[in-house]
């Protein structure tokens, strides 16, 4: 009864998943989705202590009691703006979670292979389950936790210095240690040979040495990545961890714990290829660690920043026709979308047409815009994709930059040793003005100058975006 009801339930909240993933694909089902992943997990928690997990009553309720005070206290303090490197750090858990597991699955089954007959009778729900297994079974069990351990190990430390790179802790700038590559494919060749010589020994010392070294490849390919590909490396780590949780689910016997895991997986490998499509990067080359550093001398960028006032961009504004608005981290970082949805409204009520221009990897998370926005309140049908809008800024009188400098910077298009060269960025220097909106005159996230600051049609908004905007707010009239 208990492990059909289970099984049950497991379908059940697989279904929940995947209507969950599926919602989220669009702003005006992600709502309603993220409940169905809600009730899933809800379901699987009941599901999974009702059946495997009966008899652990109290310390699960603790700790899922320590779980929901932990995750409250960070959903009600931690800002948007911090949200990229929540996700990195939670990505991190899930690692660890796979390594820790994938031990004590090790330590289980040798535990169990040193007990006779008798001995096994009175087994937990998993040791159990390790008991019936055959000679092969067994052997592709210790293939599945190394697996497991090797990918949650690499997951783990990536996550963590993902976490350091996005909070400001650890340089944003592509560094590698002497030797590069070759570093890595040492510690893969070196896991490799552990992995055959833990499959034909079933000792801890070759688990051992080769966690040691998924750590560093962990952290040596995500501090070889440069800060315009974090992005990326997020959408990437998610995906890892789910494969983690696939491997741990193998090695557990636990069938809602692969479906996740691969749902996860596969999810988060499609986005980072959809976002390397959209940098032009190549998806393996970004997984290992291979950009955000320049391939030479760099274009000398000539001219100066020349500085506007809120008076002279109320005057723009209230004399175009045509408007268009970019942006990026820094109005997440000034939580300015309020003050950007009643500069829309009321540019919107004098018959203007105004939209958004949307790039795919704009600050530091897929999608961080578009929940700006939505939280704001702004209209979906005026929040376009880069495909979409590209085109329409030759015929836009007024382009807005708020807080972007990679996504908007011609380099990418002129200058062939550019970090981010080649990669697709809104061409807002085609519009008739520019306005950009930014603390002072420093480089982005990624290090890199923009040329489009110095352009003959760009003025500098600078200040913070939310005090700048409040200042302009009254002067459109």
């Amino acid at each position: 009864m208990e492990l059909g009801f289970t099984t049950a339930a497991y379908v059940v909240a697989a279904v929940l998943f995947i209507l969950s993933l599926g919602g989220l694909s669009g702003q005006e089902s992600a709502k309603r989705a993220v409940w169905y992943g809600i009730v899933g997990m809800a379901l699987a928690v009941a599901a999974t202590i009702i059946g495997p997990g009966s008899g652990y009553w109290l310390l699960s309720l603790i700790l899922i009691g320590m779980g929901g005070v932990i995750g409250f206290q960070l959903a009600t303090k931690v800002q948007m703006t911090q949200m990229p490197e929540l996700v990195a750090a939670m990505h991190s858990l899930v690692g660890l979670a796979a390594v820790i597991v994938g031990f004590i699955a090790h330590f289980e089954l040798n535990r169990v292979a040193g007990m006779n007959g008798d001995e096994t009778k009175d087994l937990g729900t998993f040791a159990a389950l390790l008991a019936k297994k055959t000679g092969v079974e067994i052997a592709i069990l210790r293939v599945e936790l190394f697996l497991g351990i090797f990918i949650g190990a690499i997951t783990f430390t990536g996550s963590v210095i993902a976490y350091g790179k996005l909070a400001g802790k650890v340089t944003s700038a592509a560094e590698k240690l002497p030797g590069g590559h070759l570093l890595n494919a040492g510690a893969a060749a070196l896991s490799l040979i552990c992995l055959i010589w833990y499959f034909n020994t079933g000792g801890f010392f070759p688990l051992f040495v080769m966690t040691l070294a998924a750590l560093f490849i962990g952290y040596h390919l995500i501090m070889g990545i440069g800060g315009a590909d974090m992005p990326v490396v997020v959408s990437m780590l998610n995906s890892y961890s789910g494969w983690a949780a696939a491997a741990i689910g193998f090695s557990l016997g636990n069938d809602l714990l692969i479906v996740v895991g691969a749902l996860v997986g596969s999810s988060g490998a499609i986005l980072s290829y959809i976002m390397c499509k959209a940098m032009n990067r190549s998806f393996v080359s970004v997984i290992l660690g291979g950009f955000g550093g320049p391939a030479g001398e760099q274009m000398a960028v000539e001219g100066e920043q020349i500085a506007i006032d809120s008076d002279g961009v109320a005057t723009a504004l209230n004399d175009a026709d045509s408007i268009i608005i970019i942006p990026g981290y820094g109005m997440a970082v000034a939580q300015a979308q309020t003050a950007v949805a009643e500069l829309v409204r009321k540019l919107r009520s004098k018959g203007k047409e105004v939209r958004f221009a949307i790039h795919p990897v704009a600050g530091r998370l897929p999608g961080h815009m578009n929940v700006l926005l939505a939280e704001a309140k702004v209209p979906y049908d005026i929040v376009m994709e880069m495909d979409e809008i590209n085109d329409d800024f030759p015929d836009t009188d007024v382009a807005i930059v708020i807080g972007s400098n990679d996504i908007v910077n011609p380099a990418a298009q002129d200058d062939p040793n550019s970090p981010i060269a080649g990669m697709p960025v809104l061409e807002c220097w085609k519009a008739k003005q520019v306005f950009v909106s930014k603390r002072g005159q420093g480089t982005g996230y990624s290090g890199i100058e923009n040329p489009l600051f110095f352009k003959d049609n760009t003025r500098m908004f600078y200040g913070d975006a939310k005090a700048s905007l409040d200042e302009l707010l009254p002067k459109i009239d």
